[in-house]
């Protein structure tokens, strides 16, 4: 009895870490991904270009990129961590109407789930 509970915890937790983004993305491939966000985004800091760099994203709070003019994240109470991410990314215009906020600028939307989580993963590296 004591096996088949374990073998069924063991099987849980699996499942469990599997579906979370933070151990599911592979930063080496959100690198390449990542070649899709480069015409509107820099990694360096302090470089905007249409959209804001993204160095130091994943964690910082939503619409403060220095330097960068927002149109509808500025105030944003929130923090950019992999939820917030994976859902911005499938679609951004979703994203912030459901927030309450009056609009983005990113109309480059990623619905691969599996590449969402690889360029979050990227993303994390940036600091």
């Amino acid at each position: 009895m004591k096996l088949i509970a374990t073998v069924i915890l063991a099987a849980a937790l699996t499942v469990t870490f599997r579906s979370d983004p933070a151990l599911a993305g592979d930063a080496a491939k959100g690198k390449i991904v990542f070649n899709k966000c480069k015409a509107c985004h820099d990694i360096r800091p302090g470089k905007n270009r249409v959209g804001p760099s993204l160095h130091g994203v994943y964690g910082r709070k939503a619409g403060t990129a220095p330097k960068y003019n927002y149109l509808g994240l500025k105030g944003a109470d929130y923090v950019w961590d992999e939820k917030l991410l994976m859902e911005y990314l499938k679609d951004p215009k979703a994203f912030v109407k459901a927030r309450g906020q009056s609009r983005t600028k990113m109309v480059f939307k990623l619905p691969n789930e599996k590449q969402r989580e690889d360029v979050i993963a990227y993303l994390k590296t940036l600091k």
